[in-house]
């Protein structure tokens, strides 16, 4: 009479493999207590997500910050959703913000001991496991075909029952060797399917290590493990992977929650331990006053080239999710001005349950941080770099005269709290368009926002005025004294506080002087410090501008 071992053999004849060979093969790591394995692991369908790139951070820093080891394994078993050559842009696109892994797939070629690291080389591992589990009994053919399995559901929809593959609704569960082996030999396709022993009506509970314990729904779903490819499903596939690589913490997405029962019920049924798991909050949109999770579809910031590509720093995005990450970074950050985040006591216990809505305007205040306080040769770098990437036309100024360009970075930069223009690179030409003299003549063709209450007599007065006065090479101090002098003379206030407290005696106050230059110089009443950008045009320029809008007037 035959048993599952006779079924074993004939479904796997060519597998010798054994779970012992495999436990040999990949042995526990020599590790130090309390130091966790965790990993990145996903799949070759696209660009890398926002959400994506916060798991892969918190999995790297859980790691590093324990003394264990961070991995990279690309689960490639959903042929019809892999897309070729998503997986090594998915690493090159980690490794721009610095995370990088101590071992797994590269394009390369595998680095580390506990691979392949790729899911679709790993079938010989899934095969043993599985012709194990036939067996035991854990695990069966299936032969139902997609008819059959909408017949079962219109059946459960009729009943008004839960909806699955599982007690009464598992069509071939209970067939006993001798019809499997039958089908088998009669080529009848199939699948295979997990067996458990779970019963819905209880509870699985679990301790999630950002959550805490969370009890739900037994599973007893027999859910497919191998499907008719000869490839595995993610359920079981990552069950397999997490224990032989030795994973300690799994850090996933909370949208993983409801599938844990059916992991947790695998690694019972192989008598394995389970790793831990640390559930991620979504990061969240409010849309129309409602919070959803952060689309692919309808938001360009749920993609991290969306950021890249924006010319943020990487070490921005970096520090706004650590800030969305751990409750107290904040107020690290407030004492810690470079953000190192080597520094920062990363606690995932201390990791928000509830996710957090995407804050642009904190994304740019920690960038405009970062960029302020980079050294200028490596601002510089960083710029130069992004404008060969995204925009040619700056590229192409910087090329022809880079220290010129370095000049304007360099703008109110050596001091204790430098000037925050520029939440990113992509702002930088933009906004300094006006140093370059065929761009600030098409400025200037536009009406200029000079004060209406000031006429312009007195403006073109003050413009000429200063075009042949104004004194160069001196400091800050001596030159805004000249243009206090230079406003007196027309008429204007030498402080703010004469003339607040006396404006009917002025024409306007030493601010309003400085603005008429800064206008005429730039094109608008905001731009940086005023003498920075006048000593970095020269006396030349600086004149050949005053006159020629004075005589516009």
């Amino acid at each position: 009479m035959a048993d599952n071992n006779d079924l074993a053999e004939l479904l796997f004849p060519d597998v010798t493999l054994t779970i012992d060979d495999l436990e040999k093969k990949y042995p526990l790591r020599n590790l130090p207590e309390g130091a966790q394995v965790t990993r990145f692991a996903p799949s070759p369908t696209g660009f890398l997500h926002t959400g994506s790139l916060f798991t892969a951070m918190i999995s790297r820093t859980v790691a590093k910050t324990t003394g264990g080891v961070y991995f990279f394994r690309l689960e490639d078993t959903d042929t019809k959703r892999t897309i070729e050559g998503s997986g090594d842009l998915l690493l090159e696109q980690l490794h721009q913000f610095g995370i990088d892994a101590d071992e797994g797939y590269t394009p390369n070629g595998d680095v580390g001991a506990y691979g392949p690291y790729k899911q679709s080389e790993r079938k010989e591992i899934y095969r043993a496991v599985i012709k194990e589990l036939i067996r035991r009994g854990r695990a069966y053919p299936d032969f139902c075909t997609p008819e059959d399995l909408d017949k079962i559901r219109a059946s459960q929809e009729a009943n008004k029952v839960l909806p699955g593959y599982y007690g009464i609704y598992a069509r071939d569960r209970n067939l006993s060797v001798e019809q499997r082996i039958e089908k088998i030999k009669a080529g009848t396709p199939w699948v295979i399917r997990f067996k458990s022993m779970g019963d819905h009506d209880k509870k699985t509970k679990f301790t999630d290590a950002i959550r805490g314990e969370i009890e739900l729904q037994d599973n007893d779903t027999d859910v497919v493990i191998l499907k008719s490819d000869g490839l595995p499903t993610y359920h079981f596939a990552h069950v397999c992977d997490d224990h032989f690589m030795r994973t300690t913490m799994i850090t996933r997405g909370e949208e993983w929650i409801p599938s844990t029962p059916i992991h947790l019920d695998m690694f019972r049924a192989l008598g394995w331990k389970a790793p831990k798991y640390a559930h991620i909050p979504s990061i969240m949109k409010l849309d129309h006053g409602n919070k959803r999770k952060l689309s692919k579809r309808k938001d360009a910031e749920a993609a991290v080239s969306y950021f890249l590509e924006s010319g943020y720093p990487a070490q921005s995005l970096l520090v706004y999710l650590m800030s969305i990450a751990n409750s107290n970074f904040e107020e690290w950050a407030i004492a810690n001005k470079t953000f190192d985040l080597s520094k920062f006591q990363f606690k995932i216990k201390k990791m928000s349950l509830d996710g957090a809505l995407f804050d642009i305007d904190k994304l740019n205040y920690f960038s405009k941080e970062i960029i302020a306080r980079m050294p200028l040769e490596e601002l510089f770098a960083a710029v130069k770099e992004y404008a060969s990437a995204h925009d040619a036309e700056f590229a192409a100024r910087i090329g022809k005269n880079p220290e010129f360009v370095k000049k304007i970075l360099n703008i109110e930069r050596d001091r204790k709290n430098p000037r925050k223009d520029y939440a990113k690179f992509s702002d930088i030409y933009p906004l300094t368009k006006f140093f370059y003299a065929d761009l600030w003549e098409e400025i200037i063709k536009k009406p200029l926002p000079f004060k209406e209450s000031i006429d312009k007599a007195t403006v073109k007065e003050i413009l000429l005025a200063s075009a042949s006065e104004m004194v160069f090479g001196v400091d800050e101090y001596t030159w805004f004294s000249g243009v206090k002098a230079l406003g007196e003379k027309f008429g204007f206030a030498s402080s703010n506080k004469d003339y607040k407290e006396h404006p009917e005696n002025y024409k306007g106050s030493v601010s309003d002087t400085a603005e008429i230059l800064r206008v005429a110089i730039t094109g608008s009443t905001q731009s940086p410090n005023l003498h920075e950008i006048l000593e970095i045009l020269g006396k030349e320029e600086t004149s050949r501008r005053l006159t020629k809008v004075a005589e516009s007037l």
